[in-house]
């Protein structure tokens, strides 16, 4: 096990620097190349971090193999795991589901083995496995042919299903040099469809999120004019190409953006007016884009209606290549309208590196794109600082992840927590929240207000205490599974002397 090392940080600020402070910041030391890929806030407000690493203690594997980490809100380990085949495998997505576990899934080059319970199909294949809170296995599951698929986002459906996005190069059922396809499972694992899309060029997905209507927008990089499935032509070398899935997993709409040279979409959001799409581009005013660039690579955001209609769109810039990695989008309580939005990634200076040389750093605009402030997070190495996600907490705190490191080949992973008193202020609270309510098996019971220690109580209508504990944390699990149906209450107290209650109502499990 990598040990966990707390480290101080020194917070960089381009504009105001007694916003931002560093909560706590954790760097997980290793010996070998560890690639961190992203970052998954579950519901309790703890995360886990995911990417691949190689485990040279493990002699039954030299291979790269599935990590997991999962850290509670203080940033305490909570559990470490591995998922390892015979061979190199790769993760590279991550989802918190909604009855508190996870799905993860990777790429797999190994054959049935160790942690892997199928047989190699083919090239690269798709490895997913289903975890419960404690990152133990439910079910696992392969997909693949004798071509080469990859699999880059996931998300949970309304019936409790995934859909699995990915690529693949198939020269007999595909379109194109790499086309995407989307895989829909049922709840174990079942597969119930396959939908490959692309045009006659390169079709990468970068990114898929689960839309109100119960469908999906996938994000895409595309080098496809109108051939294949695909209906819009492209502006230049490579375009942001945006799909709507509708509940059944069948194209909506979908729509092009992009200059004459390289634009290269990275991320997606869902906002009360309709989407945020973002990404890189090296394209001046051209197109349909009509921002410009500044120097090198710039960051490119464009505000879509619901219908996928451009509202507005913005550029940023800092300084030579610049990488976006993660997006949050700060939401009223209504989910009417948006406070704010963050970015997050690392600059790349492709010539003379400088101190700020691939060093993480978040953007926090407003609800139209302006600007409000930007930062850098600086660390001790001067090799590579590089980003791979940043979320925004509910509490206005900003989550980031990534990789630092003096040399190539001995990269560790970096995650730093950082308070915002400015977010924080636009947060709405609650005293208590409680969430689900109606609830069966479990709910989570969040307070509202500033404490160190807090006890919650649990009564029936009738005044009787059925479960009290202490916590020090924002958001508390409370299993619910030995209640009947009914109404009780929740109570809550703190060491300094707040109260709040809120009903909860218990109904028959599924």
């Amino acid at each position: 096990m990598r040990k966990l090392v707390t480290i101080v940080g020194v917070l960089y600020s381009m504009l105001d620097i007694s916003a931002q402070e560093i909560v706590w910041q954790k760097n997980i030391k290793s010996s070998t190349q560890d690639f961190l890929n992203q970052i998954t806030p579950t519901i309790d407000g703890q995360y886990l971090i995911t990417g691949s690493s190689i485990q040279n203690y493990k002699s039954q594997n030299n291979g790269y193999d599935f990590h997991l980490l999962k850290l509670d809100q203080q940033g305490n380990q909570i559990w470490e795991k591995y998922f390892s085949g015979n061979n190199h495998d790769f993760l590279s997505a991550a989802i918190s589901t909604q009855e508190g576990g996870f799905l993860i899934a990777g790429n797999s080059y190994s054959d049935k083995g160790l942690d892997k319970k199928s047989d190699y199909l083919g090239e690269a294949d798709i490895w997913l496995i289903r975890l419960n809170e404690f990152g133990d296995e439910l079910w696992q599951k392969s997909i693949g042919s004798a071509y080469d698929e990859e699999v880059k986002a996931v998300i949970q459906t309304k019936d409790l299903g995934f859909l699995i996005t990915g690529n693949i190069q198939y020269p007999i059922k595909g379109y194109g040099s790499k086309d995407i396809l989307i895989i829909r499972l049922d709840k174990n694992g079942k597969e119930l469809s396959q939908l490959i899309l692309g045009g006659k060029g390169l079709d990468e997905v970068e990114k898929i999120i689960p839309t109100q209507d119960g469908g999906a927008l996938l994000g895409a990089y595309s080098k496809s004019n109108v051939s294949g499935t695909k209906k819009t032509e492209n502006y230049g070398e490579g375009d942001y190409w945006i799909i709507k899935l509708n509940k059944n997993g069948e194209v909506e709409w979908e729509k092009n953006f992009g200059g004459k040279a390289d634009d290269h979409l990275r991320t997606l959001a869902i906002t009360p007016t309709g989407f945020l799409i973002g990404g890189e581009s090296r394209s001046k005013k051209s197109g349909n884009k009509n921002v410009d660039i500044e120097d090198g690579t710039d960051l490119w955001l464009v505000s879509l209606d619901k219908n996928g209609n451009d509202i507005w769109q913005r550029s940023y810039n800092f300084g030579n290549r610049d990488v976006l990695m993660g997006m949050s989008i700060l939401n009223s309580s209504d989910e009417k309208s948006s406070k704010g939005i963050l970015l997050g990634g690392y600059t790349h200076k492709e010539v003379e590196p400088q101190d700020y040389d691939e060093t993480f750093w978040i953007l926090y605009l407003d609800h139209e794109g302006n600007e409000k402030w930007r930062k850098y997070i600086k660390g001790e190495t001067k090799k590579e600082e590089r980003l791979s996600d940043v979320k925004l907490n509910k509490d206005g705190s900003i989550i980031l992840a990534g990789t630092s490191a003096d040399e190539t080949g001995k990269e560790n992973w970096k995650i730093v927590k950082l308070g915002d008193k400015q977010i924080n202020q636009l947060i709405e609270k609650q005293d208590i929240k409680i969430y689900p309510n109606p609830v069966s098996d479990y709910t989570y019971v969040e307070i509202g207000f500033d404490f160190k220690e807090a006890n919650i109580s649990l009564y029936d209508m009738g005044g009787r205490i059925l479960k009290s504990l202490r916590t020090n944390n924002k958001i508390t699990k409370i299993n619910t599974q030995s209640l009947i149906q009914g109404a009780y209450l929740i109570t809550i107290q703190t060491d300094t002397n707040k109260t709040a209650n809120s009903k909860l109502i218990k109904i028959k499990q599924n």
